[in-house]
């Protein structure tokens, strides 16, 4: 039996376990055009059978369409009954492991939900199923408000509108984070038992699951709201409008302390949550992007529904223009990552998105502050991904504050003892700690304008923080390198030929020192990442945990002369840095 023989085998059994009509009949139809030898047919079955979607600390994500190498119930139903023997086989005697389970607006979310539900129940795990379309942050909430064993959320967040996934947290004594080592390998082992010992019709399942009571939100809104200051007049502002209306022009009610904000909710789950927060912190209402406002899985107006994309905000500053808004809030589609746009006259559209690290900065200055001022500050900590910009550890210490360098994501960044804030340059921010352990991009947004209406209040903006922060601690810089590749031999390849001939200098500016983060270092478990030091600059570079990217972190800073000073050092180095990584690695 040759090789393309043993993929048609493979392929008909996954067909003959597949629920799913629409991934059943796109494989049927695939089958046939291998069997017509249509030339395309087999490369397709090979990257459908081939290889089998890794499940790591990120869980799964990728694809909906048929196969091992995609989302689909098949794979969905496989990874539940896997967490389901992991749970059961972790559980102490006598007890019976339990389970959250949450999903978002995506396509086939729902679905993938109660099948998980389903399937725990059958096992034997106790399965609670989230009572409607949530953002992320409300499992990882849940995990701890209901003291359950485990969470998954079904979601693939800011990826591209095809894709979807499987996100897992950890209950007890892992707090409600995500997923690490060994228990991403644990589980992995025990979805690879399911695949190859059992069909899917042969997993048990019940409909004995529980429906989570609306309470369990209710209490997310309320910790939430709790996180933002007293509010200025901002919160009489406009209040007797119905949400997202108003006459578009805030100026022509704005009095002092007040501001103008839009929202966008990315065509995701955030804006029915984030509107009870507001109401409950005491905000008004944004003017909403109201093309993107409801949760659609088709994602119409973005072809890829990422703040960080280019063209992703273009709706929202045509709104922000319209309303002569001083602010943008923008969250991805399950709400767990937060952008900020300012107005600039420098950008054509009118208004500047903030950098993650920028927006970093901010927050983590603002929670050290509120460390200091309540005594804390020698039992609290800051932390950030090693990718994220090195001003935060600036802050931490200016204030007596601990501070954590972590590997990318939240699953590291929320396990750093005393932790008050962490983010990670993403578009990712944990600003309430005691209750959700990841990423939290409807908490951060209110953070983020309780401080901009503070400053609104003292006759401030947000950019005048950002200079005041340039003058007080450095002006700090950053720029991010994306190479999207379609072999993910190219991104081992740069890696090999980084490591092997490092180069000496990057547009001129010297590399002093080199750290390979392979065999991991410094409290930092190993990991494929290189650090690059030089003369008021850092370079990163890592393959990406989720996409077929290699992404390289560029940052620069300086406390020399005056801010205009700052900011034309830290440019000139970030272009010097940029030309020579990419001379380098082309």
């Amino acid at each position: 039996m040759n090789d393309v023989e043993v993929l048609v085998e493979q392929a008909v059994a996954w067909l003959n376990q597949d629920p799913d009509p629409e991934t059943h009949d796109e494989l049927h139809m695939l089958l046939r055009r291998v069997g017509a030898s249509h030339p395309d047919a087999v490369a397709d079955l090979r990257s459908r059978f081939g290889s089998r979607l890794a499940f790591g600390t990120a869980g799964l994500r990728g694809e909906l369409a048929a196969g091992p190498n995609r989302m689909n119930r098949v794979l969905v139903g496989q990874a539940a009954a896997g967490l389901a023997a992991f749970l059961l086989e972790r559980a102490e005697p006598g007890t019976r492991p339990s389970i959250v389970i949450g999903y978002d607006g995506r396509k086939n979310s729902r679905v993938f939900a109660t099948d998980t539900a389903e399937i725990m129940a059958g096992a034997g795990v106790r399965a609670i199923l989230l009572p409607r379309l949530l953002p992320t942050p409300l499992v990882a909430f849940a995990v701890r408000d209901l003291g359950t064993s485990a969470g998954v959320m079904v979601t693939a967040s800011h990826n591209p509108p095809r894709d979807n996934g499987y996100k897992v947290y950890l209950g007890d004594a892992d707090a409600g984070s995500q997923i690490i080592p060994p228990a991403d390998a644990e589980i992995a082992a025990a979805i690879d038992r399911v695949a190859a010992t059992v069909e899917l019709p042969d997993v048990p399942r019940s409909d004995s699951y529980e429906i989570a009571d609306e309470t369990v939100v209710d209490r997310y809104v309320a910790v939430t709201a709790a996180i933002a200051t007293p509010p200025s007049p901002l919160a009489e502002l406009r209040q007797s409008d119905p949400p997202g209306t108003g006459d578009g022009h805030f100026g022509a009610t704005r009095r002092a302390g007040s501001l103008g904000v839009v929202y966008t909710a990315m065509h995701g789950v955030g804006w029915e949550t984030f509107a009870r927060v507001l109401d409950a912190a005491g905000f008004a209402r944004p003017e909403l992007v109201s093309a993107q406002i409801e949760p659609d899985s088709a994602f119409p107006t973005v072809s890829f529904p990422n703040p960080e994309e280019p063209g992703a905000l273009d709706l929202s500053y045509e709104a922000a223009r319209a309303a002569g808004a001083d602010l943008i809030i923008a969250n991805d589609p399950d709400a767990d990552r937060l952008a900020i746009a300012l107005p600039d006259a420098a950008f054509e559209s009118g208004y500047r998105r903030l950098t993650g690290n920028e927006v970093g900065q901010l927050l983590g200055w603002r929670a050290a502050e509120a460390a200091q001022a309540a005594g804390r500050a020698a039992s609290s900590a800051l932390a950030c991904s090693i990718v994220s910009s090195p001003a935060l550890g600036v802050v931490a210490r200016a204030y007596g504050l601990g501070f954590a360098e972590t590997l990318t994501g939240f699953k590291w960044v929320s396990r750093t003892p005393g932790l008050v804030f962490g983010y990670e340059e993403a578009l990712g921010y944990l600003v309430n700690p005691e209750t959700v352990r990841d990423k939290d991009g409807i908490s951060a947004a209110i953070a983020f304008l309780s401080l901009a209406d503070e400053l609104a209040a003292s006759g401030r903006t947000v950019a005048d923080r950002l200079d005041e922060f340039s003058e007080r601690f450095g002006h700090y810089g950053s720029v991010q390198i994306s190479l999207r590749v379609s072999d993910l031999a190219q991104i081992a390849h740069v890696m090999e030929r980084l490591r092997t001939a490092p180069p000496a200098d990057l547009g001129g500016v010297p590399v002093e020192r080199i750290d390979d983060l392979a065999q991991g270092g410094a409290g930092i478990p190993p990991s494929d990442v290189l650090r690059l030091s030089l003369p008021g600059a850092r370079v990163m570079v890592r393959p990406s945990g989720t996409e077929p990217k290699l992404k390289i972190y560029l940052d620069a800073w300086s406390t020399a002369g005056g801010l205009g000073e700052r900011r034309d050092a830290v440019t000139e180095t970030l272009q010097r840095l940029e030309g020579g990584i990419r001379d380098h690695i082309s």
